[in-house]
Order: structure tokens, then sequence, then C-alpha cells
């Protein structure tokens, strides 16, 4: 079992170089390990923090008054079933590794999730997804340890139950503790279908159309480091938990009413009825443009949608005033709450 230390300051473990000490830091190692440390954790009434990546993290600046496990847990198996390749990765793998790993392989069905930083056992819990993809169309199982029964179980796609930046990990927040995830994927040289306006215009293809995997990881990576959403240590814009805000989705009633204050605004209409909204463009036209500061936190100055430390100095505190800047500013002018999309430990919005 891996050595329990005290007061590790959890800011250079988090993207955003945010977040003080933690009471007490333990490394995981494997699948074993990790829940030998929560269930420990837990018969003693300690508080738990689980860290992947920390790239979806917003730690306060007092830090953690419990112990924080650090999930380093490796090992990925591959078997074929039928005409699908079951892919399933231990919950420490780093995430962009596997897609690599998959796209060079010619496994198609994350290829559109290149460059998102961060561990294989974080995507199911906020259904990670850009470019037109989810982690939610190729999930098969989630093994997790379930905290509340003292044990492990496998979650089937319907119990995960997926949504938009969402699922059961969130209802229930800390009950689970990821431990492996299997993705279903198809064997193939060409991606799943562009779905995305944008990668699909990189790409030079018609939106429901296919391309060389190669092509597509190598467009989107592209793309993010444009939008500062691929990690560099040189680019002071990556010094970020990711985009801060979720796309708005609205009812009709909330559209019709937003149509009344922005006539024409960009929408996607969903198979629900609702509309989704992109949180760039209400943050933008709230007044909010790139580069706007409050003390040493920063919106991107490449994406609207990514609040950043370029300094690496910026305190939580800092961060959350202007995360909270922009959330009244847009409600005042658009009548939309935006929410939060990292974690907050320790602080809320």
């Amino acid at each position: 079992m891996t050595d329990r230390l005290a007061g590790v300051r959890l800011a250079p473990y988090t993207t955003l170089r945010v977040g003080g000490p933690a009471r007490a830091f333990a490394e995981a190692g494997s699948a074993e390990e990790l829940i030998g440390l929560v269930a420990g954790a837990d018969r003693d009434g300690e508080p738990v923090l689980v860290l992947g990546g920390g790239s979806n993290l917003v730690v306060a600046d007092e830090g953690f008054a419990g112990l924080v496990v650090r999930v380093r847990s490796r090992g990925v198996a591959v078997s074929a079933e039928g005409e699908r390749v079951v892919v399933t990765a231990e919950a420490g793998e780093d995430w962009d590794a596997l897609v690599a790993r998959c796209v060079a392989e010619g496994l198609a069905g994350i290829e559109c999730l290149s460059g998102i930083p961060g561990l294989a056992g974080a995507t199911p819990i906020q259904n990670v997804g850009a470019y037109g993809q989810e982690v939610a169309q190729t999930i098969t199982s989630v093994r997790v340890y379930d905290r509340r029964a003292g044990a492990t179980t496998v979650l089937t796609p319907e119990e995960c139950r997926f949504g938009y930046r969402h699922s059961l990990f969130k209802e229930d927040p800390g009950r689970y503790v990821v431990l492996s995830v299997s993705y279903a994927l198809t064997r193939s040289r060409l991606s799943t279908p562009i779905a995305y306006r944008e990668l699909a215009a990189a790409l030079g293809v018609e939106q429901g159309e296919r391309a060389p995997l190669a092509e597509v990881r190598a467009a989107v990576l592209e793309l993010r480091r444009r939008k500062g959403m691929v990690l560099d240590p040189g680019d002071p814009d990556t010094r970020s938990a990711g985009s801060f805000f979720t796309n708005p989705i609205l009812t009709r009633e909330q559209a019709a009413e937003l149509e009344l204050r922005a006539p024409g605004f960009p929408r996607w209409d969903m198979p629900d009825g609702t509309v989704k909204v992109p949180a760039a463009w209400l943050i933008e036209n709230a007044g909010f443009p790139k580069g706007y500061a409050r003390g040493r936190a920063r919106i991107s100055t490449k994406h609207t949608l990514a609040i950043t430390n370029p300094s690496g100095e910026a305190t939580a505190r800092e961060v959350l005033a202007l995360a909270r800047e922009i959330r009244a500013g847009v409600q005042e002018k658009f009548g939309v709450e935006l929410v939060n999309e990292p974690v907050m430990v320790g602080i809320s919005l």
C-alpha cells in the first residue's frame, strides 16, 4: 500500500493550478489499492477526494480536509466481440494516449475525443464529449467500487444514466469510484460519421461523411490547439479547467424568451424539443471578450469558455470571482443561468 503524505499542495496536480493542501495524500497504483485506500478512509470516517488528471477540477485555496487519493492504475485489455472490439482501460490510463492507440490500431468511435486531458476513469463521470462524439456512444460498462455497499459492481450504460455532460456519477457524487471503463469500438480506418460542422469543414467533407481516422485526430488536435484546449506548458491559455461552463439547454419557453432578447441567437434544436445555446456566444455578447481579466484570473485569449490562470499564481477565489461576474452578466443580459462544468472542491459557484 502506498505511503500517506501530509500537507501536499494540490495546485500542481490540477491543470488550472489552484488549490491548497490535502490533509493526507496517497497514490493508488492498482484498482485494489484504490479500493483499499477509499474503504479504509470510509471506515475511519475520513473525507475522500479521488483525484485523476485534475483537468476538470477547481480546488479551494484552503485545500481538502481529508484523504486525496491520486489514481495511478494502468492497463488496457482488448477483446473482439463479433464485429466490434471492446477496449477496457483501467481508470488511471491517460485518455489521449488511449485515443491515440485506438486510432493507430484502426479502432473507430473515440477519434473526435482526441486531445482531451485527464484519465479514462473520468470520462463516464461527465460523459465526456467533443466535436459530435461523446463517450456514452461507445461505453459498454463501467466497473466501480460502490462506497455505500462496500463492494465492486459493474454498471451498464442504462444504469449510468448518461445525458449531456451528465451521468449517475453526478447525481450521486462520491458514491462510486470508477475502477475501469469498457468501450465498444469498430474496426475501421475511417471515422464514425462526422457530426460537427466545424470539424467537417476542417476536414473538407460534408457532415455525415467519414474520414480517415488519423486525419480526424490531427484535425481535432489542431482545432483544440487554436482554442488553447490542448495542454502545452508554453501556452498560458492552457492553464485552465477546460470549458468552465456547459452549453445551456433551454425549454421551448426559455428559448422563446431568449429570442425576444437576442433575435436570431445561435442554437442547436435538440430531438426532445429543447434548445442548446452556445455558452461562448452568450459570454462574448454579454460583454466578456477573450482576454477579459479579473485579478490574476483571465478568460482565455483563444476561447471564451475557458477561465485561465496564465501566471500560475491566481487563487481559487480569483477564478471564482471572475466566473461569478460572467455568470451574473449573462443572467442579466439574456436571462440564462450558466452552470459550471468543472467539479468544485470546497467551494461553489
